[in-house]
Parts: C-alpha cells; sequence; structure tokens
C-alpha cells in the first residue's frame, strides 16, 4: 500500500532521540537511546553526530559519557532537526522539477506545493519542548 508522506529513516532516528534527549536529566548514550528505540546502534550513531556537527547536540565521551541537548528544547524546532538531516525543503513550481511541461494546467495543481507548504509549517511551529510530555 503506498503513503503519501514518508520520512526517512534517519529523520526519524533525528526526531525521536531529540525528544528522548531532551527528556533525559544526564548524557544519555548511543546504546541506550538504540535499545530504547529498537534501532541500529550505528545508524542512530552516525544521525547523533549529524546533529553534533549542527550544534544541537553535545556529546561528552566516556563511561559516563553520551549525549545532551547544547541549547534549549523550546530553541529548537522539529524543523531545524529535520532539515540537518534532509536538507532544506523547498517546494518546487512543478512537482518532478521539469521546466517544460506538456499541459496547460498541472494535473497536480497546487496540491504539492501546498502539502509542502503545511509540513514545513507544522515542523516550524513545533519545538522539542512541545513533545516532552508526550514520554
Amino acid at each position: 500500500m503506498a503513503k503519501i508522506l514518508q520520512l526517512s529513516e534517519a529523520a526519524s532516528l533525528a526526531l525521536h532521540s531529540m525528544v528522548l534527549i531532551a527528556k533525559s536529566e544526564n548524557h544519555i548514550n548511543v546504546n541506550k537511546l538504540a535499545e530504547k528505540m529498537g534501532v541500529s546502534r550505528n545508524h542512530l550513531a552516525k544521525v547523533l553526530q549529524q546533529l553534533v556537527k549542527y550544534n544541537f547536540l553535545k556529546s561528552v565521551r566516556g563511561p559516563s559519557g553520551g549525549f545532551m541537548l547544547n541549547k534549549p528544547a523550546s530553541q529548537i524546532s522539529i524543523l531545524d532537526i529535520y532539515e540537518a538531516i534532509e536538507g532544506e525543503i523547498y517546494s518546487p513550481e512543478c512537482p518532478l522539477d521539469k521546466s517544460v511541461c506538456p499541459f496547460e494546467k498541472c494535473i497536480m495543481g497546487t496540491l504539492v506545493k501546498d502539502m509542502t507548504s503545511q509540513f514545513k509549517k507544522h515542523f516550524q511551529n513545533n519545538s522539542l519542548k512541545d513533545f516532552l510530555e508526550l514520554l
């Protein structure tokens, strides 16, 4: 069965792990996060390092190390996290990125542009803090 919208595994890992890290009072290591989320430790580690690179997380080495937020949860939007992993969201005029169309009117109309705008707005208007009560 087809899905209209699907997040990549990396984006999903980033979003979910950031909420878990924000909820944690201490550093939380990648092994605990991977176990809690039921995901590959190696893939999660790569995603978390990308979030460190974008300054959303601090990484501390050692037996009592792990990850913690580098900014308050209220200052990190879900869009910030998503775009750190997937790149900036843009909405092309043509859903197929074509400069020439054989039709006078797009078969998709403004649907793709409208959905992209709604997706981006939803992610932009929600911060990590908004999801801390879900756990």
